[in-house]
């Protein structure tokens, strides 16, 4: 017996070497190992906090947290039973290397055991891992457009006024302010809006990253949009010049007309901007008078400049000029008496030739002003009511002069008096 084991070993041997190639031969075509190809495989990355709990935070770097990729080698029938979402790809920040890197294993979730083999295109996830910076930024507020014609942009501003940012300090570093845009164009009224909040930096360029977390995103932002209105600016010059000289009535000013703005309500009701008395004072002035005004102390309640370029400073020149003095004289039969009662009569009896009169005024005020043209006239009635007299009586009086100067002359006539007497007409 132990003789037909033995024998022919070696024949016995081929055969069974013969028997596995058949076996895996057959194997093979019915249940080849076949390549199996799936398409962006997200890698899930554990344990982050422990970078986060070292006050850090990380960026994922290139998009390594997908893998363009992944092939997988094993038996048709396996192949056949699985799915994309059987792909596992995971990167464990245990395993984080001194270059920022992670390496990525993966697997399926059921036959793992039964693959020949599993690969992606790439097998690390890249992180970019720095400091948390957290920083607060004032709330501003801007618009964007024009406003409807007639109209401007007056207060802008915010509901709440600070934000609150954090981030990789490379990302929150750079950023130099926080703001709310509104656009205002075609607006005739006041507009009150959540915008989104955008972050910028030196340069005005937008700072954004996906890592970047804020206190919020959007603001309530009130615009108010005022109604505009020109109107003019009227001067007035007080106090008394020098002896001698006086105010020729001519004010200069680099401003004579402003453009306010307000609530219609308010601008409507308002005509002019009146500069008050005591502002430009001309006492005891020789020359002329200059004074810078600030229009924005006088506006209306309720109104502002609406000029950009216009700071609302004003020079107001007062003209002073010096007074000359110019003598009419007139025989005294050349004078009339006027407003004597009826039964009485009136002479002058001083001066007893000629009455003269002293005028004063500026140099241009004589201009055109024929003195010789000028009369002089005694008014008995209106001396009577002065003095509050009801009944005349005779005698001697005393009783101004005055002359005929033009209703809108700025010449000014000295007080003069002549010598009456007054008697009853027999």
């Amino acid at each position: 017996m132990k003789n037909r084991i033995t024998r022919n070993w070696g024949l016995k041997l081929v055969s069974f070497l013969f028997a596995v190639v058949l076996w895996v031969i057959v194997t093979n075509i019915n249940d080849p190992s076949t390549p199996w190809r799936v398409s962006d495989v997200p890698v899930t990355i554990r344990n982050m906090e422990l970078i986060t709990e070292r006050g850090q935070i990380c960026e994922v770097l290139d998009g390594t947290d997908r893998i363009d990729s992944v092939v997988i080698y094993a038996p048709r029938s396996i192949i056949d039973s699985l799915s994309d979402s059987n792909v596992v790809a995971i990167a464990d920040v245990k395993d984080l290397t001194s270059l920022d890197t992670i390496p990525i294993k993966l697997s399926t979730n059921k036959y793992n055991d039964k693959l020949d083999s599993i690969k992606g295109s790439i097998d690390t996830v890249r992180l970019n891992i720095e400091n948390k910076q957290i920083r607060s930024f004032p709330l501003k507020a801007s618009v964007t457009g024009e406003v409807g014609d007639g109209f401007m942009v007056g207060d802008v501003s915010t509901e709440q006024n600070l934000l609150r940012v954090s981030g990789p300090e490379s990302v929150v570093s750079r950023i130099t302010k926080a703001q709310a845009e509104v656009d205002v164009s075609g607006f005739t009224g006041n507009i009150g809006t959540d915008t989104d909040i955008r972050l910028y930096d030196a340069d005005g360029i937008e700072v954004s990253s996906p890592n970047l977390e804020r206190s919020m995103t959007k603001v309530r932002v009130n615009v108010e949009i005022l109604e505009k209105k020109t109107v003019p600016v009227s001067y007035i010059a007080s106090g008394t010049p020098a002896d001698g000289y006086r105010v020729t009535g001519e004010i200069e000013s680099t401003r004579n007309s402003v453009v306010i703005a307000g609530r219609s309500k308010v601008v409507q009701n308002v005509t002019a901007i009146d500069i008050p008395e005591g502002v430009i004072d001309v006492a005891g002035a020789r020359e002329d008078v200059t004074v810078l005004v600030d229009l924005k102390e006088y506006l209306p309640e309720g109104t502002v400049l609406a000029e950009e370029d216009f700071t609302g400073m004003v020079n107001v020149t007062v003209h002073v000029g010096q007074e000359i003095r110019r003598t009419v004289s007139k025989a005294v039969e050349d004078i009339r008496v006027v407003g004597v009662p009826a039964g009485y009569e009136a002479e002058i009896t001083e001066p007893e030739e000629v009455c003269s009169v002293t005028l004063a005024g500026l140099e241009e005020d004589f201009a055109g002003l024929n003195l010789d043209s000028l009369e002089m006239r005694v008014d008995f009635d209106a001396w009577l009511a002065d003095e509050e007299i009801t009944e005349p009586e005779s005698g001697y009086c005393r009783v101004p002069v005055s002359i005929n100067l033009p209703e809108d002359s700025a010449v000014i006539s000295e007080q003069v008096e002549v010598q009456l007497y007054i008697s009853e007409r027999e």
